[in-house]
């Protein structure tokens, strides 16, 4: 894989949209093409004539981007510095999987162009690619939210969705930002229902305001805090953790529900954490500075320990299995343990994320999310390296993780610095 070296030109393009910059759709991919490569297949991926009269991806996206613009020129003036280039940067590529997920689809009868989860797979693209580019970390993790939710605002008010959605969402996503995303997504196309379209956000935005996550990531309150204030630290972490996934995941109304539901564990528990992360990422690094006395359960020594060999992918299913074994008879001696695997697919995951809470632990995510190229390097120095093509069909197969698939969510970058928490006091 060919991995190109920013230009001291494009950093300077990058830093120029946090300030007055209005670059068109062209001027976008000149500098940004060769580093986001679907970018170039914009102008060969065709759209619903319907839902997308103005033509194929290119133009449409050339078109949110001057809405934008305008938007920026007048009811978004208050919009600057890092907010302004990720909004810019989240308008550009807010269709970026459309090149990969464009297909004929028959809905109701009729055919259809339809390019489905492509906010998903857009996300889980660009995670190590942005992060390879002169931008702040703040920058990169608010444009992934963006990308990767931004049919989410239609979506909760269409399907009339709980407060609960909306609380979620506020924590993978900053609701403002997203808000004004769509406007400029339906406003930069021509379609025969874009009032109907813009109602549905203001809707959106009334609810997320109602809620109190306009702007703002869910979080409890110091009323609830006071509550469990006398608790051990241990016991705090449980029952906030606890509290903010259940009321998210819509089991209980209140926070408060959370200190009954948690007494019985709240002072002994498992702290169950899975590692996610392709090969070169960091993860091992990471075990020997953090594990502790935690119990570490690694595919890949399961695999030597069976086989002999950690790359013998033969007897995939017989090391699950005896990996999963081994991970509940930890969960039920209340012991720590780090789950060693890349776990780059959100259903192997969830999987094990289940495990632990059904087991009543609290569960940790740990993503690692360093650029390309730093991944590509690391995996050449390591002592047991995976073939580039191995390494390049797990970042084809990276599926980002959402904030709320586990209690708490941390992510580490290129320098293995955590840059990014929640889910915890």
């Amino acid at each position: 894989m060919k991995l190109l070296k920013i230009s001291q030109k494009t950093d300077e393009w990058l830093a120029s949209l946090a300030q007055q910059a209005t670059p068109d759709i062209d001027e976008c991919v000149e500098h940004l093409g060769c580093h986001i490569e679907w970018l170039n297949e914009f102008k060969n991926t065709r759209q619903d004539p319907e839902w997308h009269a103005e033509g194929n991806v290119h133009i449409h996206t050339g078109m949110v981007l001057k809405e934008l613009y305008r938007l920026l020129d007048t009811e978004l003036r208050y919009i600057s510095g890092q907010d302004r280039q990720a909004l810019i940067l989240a308008a550009l590529l807010h269709d970026i999987a459309k090149p990969f997920r464009t297909k004929d689809v028959e809905i109701k009868g009729v055919i259809r162009v339809a390019c489905p989860q492509h906010e998903a797979v857009g996300r889980s693209y660009l995670a190590f690619k942005l992060i390879g580019l002169n931008l702040s970390f703040d920058v990169v993790w608010t444009v992934l939210g963006l990308v990767g939710e931004h049919h989410m605002p239609k979506r909760l008010v269409v399907k009339n969705q709980n407060r609960s959605d909306y609380l979620a969402l506020s924590r993978r996503a900053n609701l403002e930002l997203l808000y004004w995303l769509e406007v400029a997504d339906m406003k930069g196309r021509i379609c025969p229902d874009l009032s109907l379209q813009l109602q549905h956000l203001d809707e959106f935005k009334m609810f997320a305001q109602e809620y109190g996550v306009w702007n703002k990531e869910h979080r409890l309150d110091d009323g609830f805090l006071n509550l469990i204030e006398s608790e051990s630290d241990q016991a705090k972490d449980y029952i906030y953790s606890t509290a903010l996934f259940e009321m998210e995941a819509d089991l209980i109304s209140l926070p408060v529900e959370a200190i009954a539901r948690t007494f019985e564990y709240k002072n002994s528990y498992s702290n169950l954490v899975v590692l996610c992360g392709p090969s070169g990422s960091g993860k091992s690094t990471w075990i020997e500075e953090h594990a502790g006395d935690s119990t570490v359960i690694s595919l890949d020594n399961i695999r030597e320990e069976l086989d002999g060999n950690r790359a013998n992918q033969r007897n995939n299913g017989r090391v699950v299995h005896l990996a999963k074994d081994r991970l509940k008879e930890c969960l039920r001696r209340k012991q720590d343990i780090i789950w060693d695997a890349t776990n780059l697919r959100s259903d192997f995951r969830k999987i094990i994320c289940d495990f632990g809470r059904d087991y009543k632990a609290l569960v940790t995510l740990v993503l690692f999310l360093p650029s390309e190229s730093t991944i590509f390097e690391r995996n050449r120095k390591r002592e047991h390296p995976v073939p580039n093509d191995v390494l390049l069909k797990q970042l084809d197969g990276f599926q980002f993780p959402l904030v709320g698939e586990a209690h708490k969510v941390l992510v580490y970058d290129d320098k293995g610095q955590r840059r990014f928490a929640t889910g915890s006091l």
